[in-house]
């Protein structure tokens, strides 16, 4: 009969395995648990948020009321109705140019104080301080102040996350900071209604030899 030892497998007769160090285990898991990005960089300040750019039914709209309402306040007969006319002429144009700039005229600059946004009349600011939090949207950025938000609009969808990053960077950067709050200023917006005022208001004056 042979000896029992002699029967088992060789799988039976190979060596315990050798015990591995903790430390060895955390080592070789670390590059695991890396992240996979860093810190966005910040690009140089003041830094223009991109934005996708004015469509041309916009530009079109912008412009006509230059050119189209001094050409009719011009023509128009002097005359009671014709006076009521031109008030209605000059008021709806004003209000073309103004909606119509509003897309064309639109900026968003990020300082390392705040954000400045221009819209069509106003150039408007936000103080880093003031903002509770961020949100990133498909195309735009909202920035949460209290029961106020300040949306960002027309971001490429691309570049959303990046903008959304950007500006949380820049806000973290300024926690330590004193605040700087500015009140809304007139913009050029106002200086091109301005203009278009004169130009229309002035066709007609000039027409009928009344200045």
């Amino acid at each position: 009969m042979s000896n029992r030892s002699e029967q088992e497998s060789p799988e039976h007769l190979s060596a315990a395995p050798t015990p591995i160090a903790p430390e060895q285990v955390a080592s070789e898991q670390a590059p695991e648990q890396a992240p996979e990005q860093g810190a966005v960089r910040v690009p140089e300040l003041p830094w223009r948020v991109p934005l996708d750019p004015a469509p041309w039914w916009a530009w079109a709209l912008f412009v006509t009321p230059f050119v189209a309402v001094p050409a009719l306040n011009s023509w128009l007969w002097m005359g009671a109705r014709d006076m009521l006319a031109v008030g209605l002429l000059t008021i709806i144009g004003a209000s073309v140019v103004r909606v119509a700039g509003g897309v064309v005229l639109y900026r968003v600059m990020l300082t390392p104080t705040g954000l400045k946004a221009r819209t069509s009349m106003l150039i408007r600011s936000v103080s880093w301080q003031d903002v509770d939090r961020i949100e990133v949207g498909d195309d735009n950025v909202v920035l949460v102040r209290g029961p106020d938000e300040s949306e960002i609009n027309g971001i490429p969808k691309d570049r959303t996350a990046y903008v959304g990053a950007v500006i949380q960077a820049i806000r973290a950067e300024a926690a330590n900071h004193p605040p700087r709050r500015h009140r809304p200023r007139p913009g050029i917006g106002t200086l091109l209604v301005l203009t278009y005022l004169t130009l229309s208001v002035g066709a007609f004056l000039i027409r009928w030899h009344i200045v």
